[in-house]
């Protein structure tokens, strides 16, 4: 059956992945991204099966726009996929409010307006939400706070979102890559301007590390959309949905450093009632 999807982010990194595999095999997009000027040449590589639509997350009538063209032009929408959003590189102390609350703009309350917006098109079509979280909104790491703290948020309401609309028959997908070679660590991450020496061996690796490793990660997207695909398709699709080895790596040492501290201090804090 073909489905029906609507992609934020679309311009270029995994949303561009996966807006290809669903077309390749014959389904319909509707393409967004900031700036739509960038999309044109999706549209013209599948003629009739892609439109093209300015949607920024930060800019609420956007979404409802994009929304009504796909009604317009699709009939409605079968899948979303939250997947605009870039990262922040720095300590905590480092950043300061104009780097990170943008941030949280795009990548928590963006997605949330967005998905607010689709919500009533899902529901009529039992569809399917796909927001893009991390490896980071698995476990935090030094460097990536205020990136993590957006994914952590992103997580937390895909839960319970997954709980209200599973009795309406949707289901939410909560896709968390490991490093995939996309422009994530190019145009798609800011850092902080400060930098303190105090954290040079803490945060001021993340930094290194984004510099020398931007086009060389291991991921390779288009298998990432595969799989993405495949469990949108799914009758049982996972809750949680990590990608590539280095996404399971972090979630197993998540687990277990989780299960350490709920042995070691189980007796201690467990006795706490009246």
């Amino acid at each position: 059956m073909i489905k029906t999807w609507l992609i934020t982010g679309c311009s270029n990194g995994l949303g561009l992945h996966i807006a290809e595999a669903a077309l390749a095999r014959g389904d319909q997009v509707l393409a967004t991204a900031r700036n739509p000027d960038t999309l044109g040449e999706l549209e013209k590589r599948f003629p009739g099966q892609v439109r093209i639509a300015r949607l920024d997350v930060t800019q609420p009538e956007t979404a409802t726009q994009a929304i009504a063209l796909a009604a317009q032009a699709f009939g409605g929408i079968d899948v979303l996929v939250n997947n605009a959003g870039y990262g922040l590189m720095g300590a905590v102390e480092e950043a300061v409010v104009s780097e990170y609350r943008p941030l949280f703009e795009t990548n928590v309350f963006g997605l949330i307006e967005v998905t607010r917006a689709a919500l009533p098109t899902l529901r009529r079509q039992s569809g399917r939400i796909l927001n893009i979280s991390s490896g980071a909104g698995i476990a935090g790491a030094a460097g990536y706070g205020y990136y993590n703290a957006t994914k952590f948020a992103v997580e937390g309401l895909s839960e319970a979102l997954a709980q209200e609309v599973a009795p309406l028959g949707m289901r939410v997908i909560i896709v968390e890559p490991g490093p995939f070679r996309t422009e994530f660590l190019g145009r798609s991450i800011a850092t902080a301007a400060q930098q303190i020496p105090a954290y040079a061996a803490t945060a001021g690796k993340l930094r290194e590390y984004c510099q020398s490793n931007h086009g060389l990660q291991a991921g390779d997207p288009v298998k990432a959309a595969a799989v993405i695909l495949l469990a949108v398709d799914s009758d049982e699709p996972p809750l949680h949905l990590p990608l590539g080895p280095i996404a399971f790596d972090i979630a197993e040492r998540k687990l277990a450093a989780f299960r350490e501290d709920l042995e070691a201090w189980r007796n201690t804090a467990i006795d706490t009632n009246y």
